[in-house]
């Protein structure tokens, strides 16, 4: 009996330790996790900061405040240096001083030094001056979907580059605010590959419809599109094909469209006059050409 009591007895303090210590490591571990918790909801809300941040800036034309968000450092994807790419910020909003912008996160991804941020960003706004052929200001939109690459210098977080996976910018004049109208062409391409380009307007009765189409590359300063106007096919499509350049750089396709419509004047005279504009720019990501790679054909000779 007394050797069965003392087992009980042992068996108890071992229960008692083991549950001190289950006990200890439950709440090490606890603790552990909530603070881990903690410093990823901080981290979280610093990257947001910084995107909410951009957005306030760029909706107020601070141009101070929002270069402090950026790093001295900063390059985009199309290669553009932080310098370049504000002196673009600023031509926009001299063009268009009452622009908009909004931000959408999609999605955060980050450590404790780097962070990726998925957005999908539009703007909207009006012309600074009136077109002489319409007599009238122009209204943008412009969409986009992309990634702000992040990093953490010191306390502070700043955007050190950007990307932007695909981007359509419309700009209307006059009638054109009321066509739908589209600019399809692939976001991303090889270098030097062949691909197509396809307007479609929805034409009026009473209109007729020129257009033309061109591409750039995304360079600056910005090289102007060569222009051959044509009046739309009857089944409302006018397409075109381009060899992707091969220089490393992206390129936009470039659609220009002009609405003319006629009146009578009297019973001989007709009046023919452009009723709306509208320019369509769509981005087409190129696929830089790796000049690196070798192969080994089957006598073993690398081409």
């Amino acid at each position: 009996m007394k050797r069965i009591l003392l087992i009980l007895l042992t068996l108890l303090f071992i229960q008692s330790n083991f549950s001190n210590i289950a006990e200890a490591g439950f709440i090490a571990d606890y603790k552990l996790r909530i603070e881990k918790e903690r410093q990823i909801k901080s981290i979280y809300d610093d990257v947001k900061s910084v995107m909410d941040k951009q957005e306030e800036y760029s909706n107020n034309y601070d141009i101070e405040g929002l270069a402090k968000l950026y790093s001295s450092e900063f390059v985009n994807c199309d290669g553009f240096n932080k310098d370049v790419y504000f002196k673009l910020i600023k031509d926009t909003w001299q063009t268009y001083p009452n622009i908009s912008y909004t931000t959408k996160i999609k999605n955060i991804i980050f450590n404790e030094k780097y962070a990726k941020v998925e957005v999908f960003e539009t703007a909207n706004a009006t012309t600074n001056e009136i077109e002489p052929g319409v007599a009238a200001r122009g209204e943008l939109y412009s969409a986009a979907n992309g990634v702000y690459y992040l990093e953490k210098v010191g306390q502070n977080w700043v955007i050190m580059s950007e990307q932007i996976i695909d981007e359509k910018s419309i700009l209307r004049y006059g009638d054109a605010r009321f066509i739908k109208m589209d600019l399809n062409a692939p976001s991303l391409v090889p270098a030097g590959k062949y691909y197509t380009t396809s307007l479609v307007v929805d034409v009026p009765e009473d209109a007729v419809v020129i257009a033309s189409i061109g591409n750039a590359t995304s360079v600056y300063p910005q090289v102007k599109t060569d222009d051959s106007f044509r009046k739309l096919p009857d089944d409302n499509i006018l397409e075109r094909m381009f060899a992707a350049n091969k220089k490393n750089v992206n390129e936009y396709a470039v659609a220009s469209v002009g609405i003319a419509k006629s009146e009578p004047l009297d019973k001989e005279k007709i009046k023919v006059y452009m009723s709306g504009l509208a320019f369509i720019m769509t981005r087409v990501n190129v696929i830089p050409e790796n000049k690196f790679i070798k192969f080994e054909d089957d006598n073993g000779k690398t081409e």
